[in-house]
């Protein structure tokens, strides 16, 4: 993605102000000239106010003045810097992109990670949630022999783990997706196991106290029918592993309650999905569940069955050898 000139001076904008904590107009001018796109010319008053108005509306993050320590400015909210939000993750994403195309020369040497999802799909489901209207899905979930067909109301839309997925209601779907026992269904659709999707002339209107965000609060991912409920969670880390729980916490409610030599526990208060579950078991013996011991049983029990599978396919393969 080439990104235009402007777009490039919003982010060099964000970029600096945000490095800098504060700065002055004269400051900031200073270093737009030192930019080799500016060709030493001057940083207007009114493209500065132009530009401001235009990262807000954009971004939403606010540049103030702070008029009691020399007219310096600042990022007013800087945690939409840090927030899982669209505003972040569109800077972000152009920020990086415009990072790689002032560096095409290393394109062999910047190694990123594809969505399998594909942008046209995500761009119809968009397109259906901003016009309020239902959409018809032929969805092949794993293993299925035959594909089917849903009409549903797309809620919103979700990345996690390289891909995208959809949730979506319909009151006429079987109690296997509902969520939290609530007479509305809901249902969790894979972009990439999609194999068609129509917008429909139908509207649908969504409950005004929705709250996507809310909704997922309690996942680890986008697991939501498995019947688990939140639960307080004791994890105890080994070796290097409490340094990237620390980096990339594994949810919101994480907190770091004891450290040791040996180890680092954290509390979680969440709901203990099969894919939170699988992630646990993936760190093998560098992650250990503590609390709730039933809990810990189950993660063992896996365990226990990797080990088993790994024996089995060891005994076939000596037999296949002899």
């Amino acid at each position: 993605m080439k990104i235009p000139a402007l777009f490039k001076e919003y982010i060099w904008l964000i970029e600096t102000i945000n490095r800098s904590g504060k700065i002055t107009f004269a400051e900031l001018n200073e270093l737009w000239k030192s930019r080799e796109e500016s060709g030493d010319g001057e940083f207007s008053r009114t493209t500065f106010n132009r530009h401001r108005d235009a990262i807000l509306d954009m971004f939403g993050i606010i540049i103030d003045c702070d008029r009691h320590d020399g007219n310096r400015y600042f990022i007013y909210n800087k945690e939409v810097l840090k927030e899982d939000s669209v505003q972040n993750w569109l800077f972000s994403t152009m920020s990086v992109s415009n990072m790689l195309n002032e560096n095409l020369a290393l394109h062999n040497r910047i190694l990123l990670e594809s969505i399998p999802s594909g942008n046209e799909k995500l761009q119809q489901i968009i397109k259906s949630m901003r016009e309020s209207r239902r959409i018809r899905i032929t969805y092949r979930r794993y293993g299925a022999a035959a594909a089917y067909t849903f009409v549903v109301s797309p809620y919103c839309v979700k990345l996690f783990r390289r891909r995208w997925y959809l949730l979506a209601k319909n009151e006429n779907m079987r109690p296997y997706y509902g969520y939290g026992g609530k007479e509305e269904s809901f249902a969790i659709f894979s972009l990439d196991r999609m194999e068609k999707i129509e917008l429909m002339d139908a509207k649908f209107a969504i409950e005004q106290e929705f709250d996507a965000a809310a909704f997922f609060n309690e996942c680890f991912g986008v697991v939501i029918a498995d019947g688990s409920k939140p639960t307080r969670i004791v994890l105890r880390a080994y070796g290097n592993e409490p340094h990237y729980m620390r980096d990339l916490p594994l949810h919101n409610s994480q907190k770091e309650i004891r450290k040791t030599a040996e180890y680092t526990d954290f509390e979680l208060m969440m709901r203990p999905t099969p894919d939170f579950l699988g992630y646990v078991m993936s760190k093998g013996e560098w992650l250990q569940i503590i609390s709730p011991a039933v809990l810990a049983e189950e993660v063992v029990k896996m365990h226990q069955n990797a080990i088993e599978r790994y024996k089995k396919g060891s005994r076939e393969e000596k037999k296949a050898l002899f």
